[in-house]
């Protein structure tokens, strides 16, 4: 079973190793990270949609710092990375650092804040309320970042629990700050379908400042609200319309919108949900073929369905593959294991190692075997053609030997071989009569002149040794 999955036994690719393989792949090419082949992204808590007043920019700023902070194995106080691969995260392609250094400024201004306080009435002393920045220290210097992150913030970043996969792949795509901004405010309620309905005056405070006519919702749809829409179905995994209503019957005055939201039946959304697509895309797609609505489901579930609980369920169905348990459809199998969060037991495990080790002691067995084989046989073959250049060389000795002697020297040769038992076989094999026979015929006739060699060359060497 092993060797039939290819995440047993080995270390797993981390997304932060990915990033970085990336960044080395498409850097030198000038690709942005909005063209990655690959995903790269992270699971973001729900409640930094609720950042306001902060510039598209600024956003990616904070995407790039964040997609850092979560990668790290352990918290740290301080981040540090090379500045050219921030910039690529957050797809900055200028030099121009003292506009860098603006926008870092912006993000720094950021703030989250969390309040009980009901909206409509005034704070009181038992009311909680509590504001951080999203981001502390920030340093460029021998180009390199570094950055730190208010400690109350760095678990709701690693570890968060309502939350929702965003891709860096995807937010970097966007050139529109409202569409930015929407697409974040969004992407919580996608599995819903719709958004609650939002107040255009808090709507619009979401991509920082914007012009006077904002204010005005014709010119504010055809200025702002259209072109965002257009561009969120453009570039990104969800596909999204809008409603809008009046405060009231009695009003004019629309001041109300509801996003309607469905993610995308296409390759690019199930990406945008899976954080490792190179593994775990790859098996779901190409080894279980789920279907479109399959793969729907997986992304509306990110928030519990994690990387692990996917790659269990992988695990537990291929196992059950290869006991023949699995009767059906293998999706479906799999798809009901991410359900019902089936996965392996350690006494499973045990077996399947067990059996592994077993089965490589055996192959181990054989390929020794196979191995001492291949080496008699080269050694045989070997001996053989040491045994053919002998013989080779004893017949060209002969023949020259044969060639220098007097007429009557060769003579006595010929009639010697001739009358041999070797050279009458060789006389009846190539239907040649002995009388006639010439000593030319061994000069020109290849064969004959190899076996008069070797006839010539032991009586030579018998001769030799009988002196």
């Amino acid at each position: 079973m092993a060797s039939n999955n290819p995440d047993q036994g080995g270390n797993k690719t981390t997304p932060r190793q990915m990033a970085l393989a990336l960044f080395e792949d498409m850097f030198d090419l000038g690709l942005p990270v909005s063209e990655a082949s690959r995903e790269i992204g992270y699971q973001r808590n729900n409640f930094f949609t609720e950042i306001v007043n902060l510039g598209l920019p600024a956003r990616r700023f904070l995407d790039a710092a964040y997609f850092i902070v979560a990668q790290e194995p352990q918290p740290l106080n301080q981040f540090d990375v090379e500045l050219n691969y921030f910039k690529w995260l957050m797809r900055y392609d200028s030099r121009n650092l003292k506009h860098l250094r603006t926008i870092a400024d912006e993000a720094q201004n950021a703030k989250i804040r969390v309040t009980n306080t009901p909206s409509d009435r005034e704070p009181n002393e038992d009311d909680l309320w509590v504001q951080v920045q999203l981001l502390g220290l920030v340093a460029f210097h021998r180009g390199r970042i570094s950055f730190d992150v208010h400690p109350s913030l760095v678990p709701h970043i690693r570890d968060p629990r309502k939350s929702h996969w965003l891709s860096l792949r995807i937010s970097t795509a966007f050139t529109r700050s409202l569409a930015r901004s929407i697409y974040d405010n969004v992407l919580p309620s996608v599995p819903v379908g719709r958004t609650e309905w939002i107040p255009l005056d808090v709507m619009r405070t979401w991509p920082g400042k914007m012009g006077a006519n904002a204010a005005i919702f014709k010119y504010f749809k055809r200025d702002w609200l259209e072109p965002a829409v257009k561009e969120i179905n453009e570039v990104s995994d969800i596909d999204l319309s809008y409603e809008t209503r009046t405060e009231s019957t009695s009003s004019k005055k629309i001041d109300r919108i509801r996003f309607i939201l469905k993610r995308k039946d296409t390759a690019d959304a199930v990406m945008a949900s899976l954080a490792d697509a190179s593994v775990i895309y790859k098996a779901l797609k190409d080894e279980f073929n789920l279907s479109s609505k399959q793969f729907a489901e997986i992304s509306d579930n990110r928030a519990t369905w994690t990387d692990e609980r996917i790659q269990q369920a992988i695990e537990y169905t291929r196992f059950r593959l290869h006991r023949g348990q699995v009767k059906k459809s293998p999706s479906g199998y799999l798809m009901q294991a991410l359900r019902d969060n089936w996965k392996m037991s350690e006494a499973e495990r045990t077996m399947v190692d067990v059996q592994t080790r077993l089965l490589t002691a055996d192959a181990e067995q054989q390929a020794a075997k196979d191995d001492l084989r291949s080496s008699v046989l080269q050694s045989i073959a070997s001996r053989d053609e040491e045994s053919r250049a002998r013989i080779n060389e004893e017949a060209e000795r002969g023949i020259e030997h044969y060639k220098s002697s007097d007429p009557k020297g060769r003579k006595e040769y010929v009639r010697g071989w001739v009358a041999s038992r070797a050279g009458k076989l060789m006389l009846r094999r190539l239907k040649l009569d002995p009388a006639d026979v010439s000593e030319d015929d061994f000069l020109t006739n290849t064969e004959l002149g190899w076996y008069l060699g070797q006839f010539v060359y032991a009586r030579l060497n018998g001769s030799r040794a009988a002196t």
